[in-house]
């Protein structure tokens, strides 16, 4: 793909959907990105190469990349590394940006993480971590049980609560055993067939 001079790019969070920032990119920068795997942008106020993550650490994998229908804008959807993309530290240049269709249960899962780092006192989550595995899976088994009676008496109400109540059990329980959502969508992607890689839309001409 040949770029005439600086062209738009936008960042996404491959896993959330939530935009992370706004950069530029000409030929070279593209060029590199397509080597590495890894984004690099154009810096116009230092006019040079600005490889994403160099000095903070905060790296952005590349998932996929498109153009849009007019080919002058590059949407990148990468697997943020690190504390985030803004040079301020937050996750998105946008702080207040709402999050992507399945927000809550990102922001559960860093709830989650945060119990286990930062543990509270009459918290439900590090009674469950303290309580161990044996005790997580009982918890998992009662909610999957709840859940399935509430769909047999077709109580759409109560349905709704069971799933939630297992959905967020089966988190604590990923986060007991070291698995992240982004495992459970690798995961589905990888059977489901939903993401390319790199190699493929280059030759396909998509990138």
């Amino acid at each position: 793909m040949q770029i005439e001079g600086l062209l738009p790019a936008i960042v996404q969070d491959y896993y959330t959907g939530r935009v992370l920032m706004l950069a530029y990119v000409n030929q070279e920068s593209y060029d590199i990105m397509m080597q590495s795997g890894y984004t690099c942008f154009w810096s116009r106020s230092r006019q040079e190469l600005w490889r994403k993550g160099d000095t903070s650490g905060n790296v952005q994998r590349i998932m996929t990349l498109s153009w849009d229908c007019d080919r002058d804008t590059l949407l990148i959807q990468v697997e943020q590394i690190g504390a985030g993309a803004c040079h301020t530290g937050s996750y998105s240049c946008f702080g207040n940006e709402e999050p992507g269709q399945f927000g809550i249960l990102d922001r559960l899962w860093a709830q989650i993480l945060d119990r286990r780092e930062n543990p509270r006192e009459k918290s439900y989550t590090n009674y469950l971590f303290d309580q161990g595995l044996d005790k997580i899976c009982k918890k998992i088994g009662e909610e999957a049980a709840e859940t399935i009676i509430a769909a047999k008496n077709d109580d759409g109400d109560g349905l709704v609560g069971e799933i939630s109540d297992l959905a967020y059990h089966l988190l604590v329980l990923m986060s007991n055993q070291g698995v992240a959502p982004r495992d459970i969508q690798a995961e589905l992607d990888q059977r489901h067939g939903v993401k390319g890689n790199l190699k493929e839309k280059s030759e396909k001409g998509g990138v």
